[in-house]
């Protein structure tokens, strides 16, 4: 971006700049890290999460397969309570994915994106200011 350096006209004004901008960065710097970490926790458990999902679900219909043959009684009974917990296991994963599955990943990749972005503007904008403040050095 262009900024309006060239109405700076007091290293002291630099100064400020420059110290403002280094709290700047030093705070990206600290959710960069943070989203770094998020990210790769993200799609550690997004993996985890599809992987125990496709388990419940291939469990979830061989139970029904099993349910369909058997005649009434106990073992019936049995894999009618299996299947209810499956599909509330199948439900609490879903739930959870939705939280730390994929999209939450893509989404905490997108802010890292941002943040690094930001991190390379400050830099920039950084450069900009020690250019004008030897620029003014030079002129005093």
């Amino acid at each position: 971006m262009n900024y309006s350096i060239t109405n700076l006209t007091q290293v002291a004004d630099c100064n400020v700049l420059l110290s403002w901008a280094a709290k700047e960065k030093a705070d990206l710097n600290f959710k960069r890290l943070s989203d770094e970490r998020l990210t790769t926790k993200y799609a550690e458990t997004s993996q985890e999460l599809d992987a125990v999902l496709q388990g419940v679900l291939a469990e979830l219909s061989a139970t029904e397969t099993i349910i369909g043959v058997l005649p009434e009684g106990p073992s019936k009974d049995d894999a009618l309570n299996k299947k209810t917990r499956l599909e509330y296991k199948k439900f609490l994963l879903e739930t959870r994915k939705e939280s730390y599955g994929t999209v939450a990943l893509l989404e905490k990749e997108m802010d890292l994106a941002r943040v690094l972005q930001e991190l390379t503007e400050v830099d920039a904008f950084i450069s900009t200011l020690e250019a004008r403040k030897t620029e003014l050095l030079a002129q005093a």
